[in-house]
C-alpha cells in the first residue's frame, strides 16, 4: 500500500501544479461607482494585467448590463481584433470603443448617456490561457441634466425669500427707532412740564 502512494503522490502533485500554472488570473480594474449627467459623455474605464503577453487576435473583451432592479443582463459591446458595436437595442450609436488592447486598457465610453443607462456595467477580459479572475463592475447612476431657467429660477426664489425678510428686518427697525424718539419726546415733554410747575 506504502509503494502504491509513493508512486502515486509525485503523479498528484505533477497534476495539481500543472492545473495551478494554467489557471492563472487576470486581474482587472475598474471604478466601482461612477456619476453622469443626463446627455453628457462618459467613460466607462476598465484596465487590466495578464501574466501572458497581449495579442490583438487573442485577447477579446465583453462588455455587459444590468439595469436597475433586474437580474438578466444584456451583452453591450464585443472586442476581439475590432469593435463589434451593439446593431439594435438602446446602446446602438451609444456604445463605442475607447480602449488600447496593447496598453491593458479595455474600457469603452458611452455617447449620450440618457436616464435609463442606470445599472450595473460588467467587463470581462479573457487572453487565453489566462482565465480571469473576476468580473470587473460599474455601477452608474445618472441624474438629469439642470437647465439654465431652472437654476435661474431657484435663485430667483432664494434672492426674493431674503429681499423679504430684509424689508420685513427694515421696517421693524425703523418703526422701533421712531418709536423710541416718540417716547424720548414724550418723556422730555414731560420733564419740561414738570420743570414749569416747579418754577
Amino acid at each position: 500500500m506504502s509503494r502504491v502512494w509513493i508512486y502515486l503522490f509525485p503523479a498528484l502533485c505533477a497534476l495539481v501544479l500543472t492545473g495551478v500554472h494554467h489557471v492563472e488570473g487576470m486581474e482587472l480594474f475598474t471604478s466601482s461607482e461612477l456619476e453622469a449627467v443626463n446627455g453628457t459623455d462618459l467613460r466607462l474605464k476598465c484596465t487590466f494585467k495578464s501574466t501572458h503577453p497581449l495579442s490583438e487576435e487573442r485577447v477579446s473583451v465583453s462588455w455587459s448590463f444590468r439595469p436597475l432592479g433586474k437580474t438578466t443582463e444584456e451583452s453591450i459591446f464585443h472586442y476581439q481584433n475590432s469593435a463589434f458595436p451593439p446593431k439594435t437595442g438602446m446602446f446602438k450609436g451609444h456604445a463605442v470603443w475607447s480602449g488600447d488592447i496593447m496598453k491593458g486598457d479595455a474600457s469603452i465610453t458611452l455617447q449620450n448617456v440618457q436616464l435609463r443607462f442606470n445599472g450595473t456595467y460588467s467587463c470581462q477580459v479573457k487572453n487565453p490561457p489566462d482565465i480571469q479572475g473576476f468580473v470587473g463592475e460599474i455601477s452608474l447612476r445618472v441624474i438629469e441634466k439642470v437647465s439654465f431657467s431652472e437654476i435661474g429660477i431657484l435663485a430667483i426664489a432664494v434672492g426674493g425669500f431674503i429681499g423679504v425678510v430684509l424689508l420685513i428686518l427694515i421696517i421693524y427697525i425703523v418703526v422701533r427707532v421712531f418709536r423710541r424718539q416718540d417716547d424720548d419726546m414724550v418723556v422730555e415733554m414731560e420733564n419740561h412740564k414738570s420743570k414749569d410747575q416747579v418754577l
